[in-house]
C-alpha cells in the first residue's frame, strides 16, 4: 500500500476533503519504499528496506491554520485527522503571512520515474555489492560504500480544487575505496534515475585507481592555485556544497532584506546584474530526460526545503551568461511585491562545455585536481564565503600531466569568486538530481594543510 496509483490517491484525499467543515483545507498524501544496503572493510554492515505512507490535513479558518497528520486510513481515523487539523486551526494565532489556499494548476508532463528502480530488489542491492567489493578485494584494496533505492509518490488536493499526483524513483551510490597501508584514498559517486544507467562495478573502478594514486603523497605550500574541480567537490550533496549554497541563496526575499550576496546597500536586489563570468548559465527544467523532477513544489524544492503548496515547477532561467535572471519568491512575498510567486528550483541545470576531464588535465600548465570536497561550512552568509577540506584524491598537475598527489588542503572560498575566475568547464554530468560540470577556476584559495587521507 506505501506507492499508490494516481487514483488509489485521489479516492483517498477526496474522502479527506469531504469531512470538511473549514474555510480551506488540503491534503498531502506521500508514500514510498526506502531500501539500502552498506558495506565497509569489505563486507556488508547493514541492509534493509521499509515502506511508509502517511496523510497530512492542514485546515484554514481566516488566517489560523492548524495541520495534523496520521497513518491510519478507514474512514473514522480520516474523519478524526481533519476533526483534529480543524481543533488545532480553530486555537491557533493568526498567521499575518498566510495565503488562501491555490486552486487548479495546469502541470508540465514530468516522468522522474523508473520501473526498473521501482523492482529492485534484495539480490540486486547483493549483486550490485559484489561488483564494488570484488574487484577492491583482488587487489588488496578496502571498500566502503552506500547504495540507497527509492520509489515514493506525492499526491495532493485541497477543497479549492486543486489536485495533482507524482512518482519518481531514485538510486544513489557512493563508494570510498582505501589502500592496505591508510595512505591511499579513492571516492566517487553515482545517481540515476533509472537503475539501468547505474554500474556500481565502473564507479568503484575509479575509486580505485584514486585510492591507489593517492599514496605517498607531498605536502605543497598553501595559497592560490588553479584548480580542477570534479563534481563531487562542486555538489557532493544539496545540504553541503559550494553550487547548493549559492543556489540556496537565489531568494528574493533574503535579497530585499539584506541577507544575502544579492542584496544591494540602501536596499533592493542585484536581480538583473552581471554577477559572474559570462560563460555561467544555470537554469532548472523538471522535463529535463536526464534529470527529471517533480512538477509541482512551491514549498521548498530540492534546495530549499519544506513541503509542497501545488506550484507548477516550470523551466527557469537563473543566472543567464553571468546575469542573474530570476529569484524564487514564497506566494506571500510574491504578492506584496506584486510579482510572479516562482518556487525554488526542484533541480538545476548548469551548461558547460564538451572537454572531458581528461581534456580539462592536458590543458593545465600547473594546477590541482581536486576530486571532493568534505566538512564544508559556512564563513559569511552573505559573501557565501566557505571553508571545508579537500578529500579522497587530491594531485598536482604539470604540463598536462598528473605528476603527484598532494596532501589535503583546508580552503576559504566563495562560488561567487570561483564563478568570476572561471578558465574552463566541461562536460555536465548528473549529480544529486542535477547537471552540473567540472570546472577549471584560477586564483583558488587554500588556506592551510591537513593530515587527513
Amino acid at each position: 500500500m506505501a506507492i499508490l496509483t494516481k487514483d488509489e490517491a485521489k479516492k483517498i484525499i477526496d474522502k479527506v476533503l469531504s469531512y470538511s467543515k473549514a474555510d480551506e483545507l488540503s491534503a498531502n498524501l506521500t508514500g514510498g519504499r526506502i531500501g539500502n544496503i552498506r558495506y565497509a572493510r569489505n563486507a556488508v554492515s547493514t541492509s534493509g528496506e521499509g515502506t511508509n505512507l502517511s496523510l497530512s490535513v492542514t485546515a484554514a479558518f481566516g488566517k489560523r491554520s492548524g495541520t495534523a497528520t496520521i497513518n491510519e486510513f478507514d474512514d473514522a481515523s480520516l474523519e478524526k485527522t481533519v476533526r483534529r487539523a480543524e481543533e488545532i486551526a480553530r486555537l491557533a494565532p493568526e498567521n499575518p503571512e498566510y495565503m488562501p489556499m491555490l486552486g487548479p494548476q495546469t502541470y508540465l508532463a514530468a516522468d522522474p520515474y523508473s520501473q526498473n528502480t521501482a523492482n529492485i530488489d534484495p539480490a540486486y542491492r547483493s549483486q550490485a555489492t559484489f561488483d564494488s567489493i570484488d574487484p577492491c578485494r583482488k587487489k588488496n584494496l578496502t571498500a566502503a560504500g552506500y547504495m540507497e533505492d527509492t520509489t515514493r509518490f506525492t499526491a495532493i488536493g485541497n477543497t479549492k480544487g486543486l489536485s495533482a499526483y507524482n512518482r519518481e524513483t531514485s538510486v544513489e551510490f557512493s563508494i570510498t575505496v582505501r589502500t592496505a597501508d591508510g595512505t591511499g584514498s579513492g571516492y566517487s559517486t553515482r545517481d540515476v534515475t533509472d537503475v539501468s544507467k547505474l554500474s556500481t562495478k565502473d564507479a568503484t573502478e575509479i575509486a580505485m585507481q584514486k585510492a591507489m594514486a593517492s599514496t605517498n603523497a607531498r605536502a605543497l605550500e598553501p595559497g592560490k592555485y588553479t584548480v580542477i574541480l570534479e563534481p563531487a567537490a562542486l555538489l557532493a550533496n544539496v545540504d553541503a556544497s559550494l553550487m547548493a549554497a549559492m543556489m540556496n541563496s537565489l531568494d528574493a526575499r533574503n535579497a530585499e532584506e539584506g541577507r544575502s550576496f544579492l542584496s544591494k546597500k540602501g536596499g533592493g536586489t542585484r536581480l538583473g546584474e552581471k554577477l559572474f563570468d559570462e560563460r555561467v548559465t544555470i537554469y532548472s527544467d523538471p522535463t529535463n530526460a536526464e534529470v527529471p523532477a517533480a512538477a509541482f513544489g512551491g514549498g521548498g524544492g530540492r534546495f530549499g526545503g519544506g513541503g509542497s503548496d501545488g506550484r507548477p515547477q516550470e523551466k527557469v532561467t537563473w543566472i543567464e551568461k553571468g546575469v542573474v535572471k530570476n529569484l524564487s519568491y514564497s506566494r506571500y512575498w510574491a504578492d506584496k511585491k506584486g510579482v510572479k510567486a516562482i518556487p525554488p528550483p526542484a533541480n538545476f541545470i548548469m551548461a558547460g562545455g564538451t572537454e572531458s576531464l581528461a581534456d580539462m588535465i592536458k590543458s593545465t600548465e600547473k594546477g590541482i585536481l581536486v576530486t571532493r570536497f568534505w566538512y564544508i561550512r559556512a564563513v559569511d552568509p552573505q559573501t557565501l564565503l566557505y571553508t571545508g577540506l579537500t578529500r579522497d584524491g587530491t594531485f598536482y598537475i604539470e604540463n598536462g600531466q598528473i605528476k603527484f598527489p598532494v596532501k589535503n588542503f583546508r580552503f576559504n572560498e566563495s562560488p561567487i569568486i570561483m564563478l568570476n575566475n572561471l578558465e574552463s568547464l566541461g562536460k555536465p554530468v548528473r549529480l544529486a538530481g542535477n547537471l552540473i560540470p567540472p570546472l577549471k577556476i584560477r586564483d583558488f584559495t587554500f588556506t592551510s594543510l591537513s593530515d587527513a587521507v
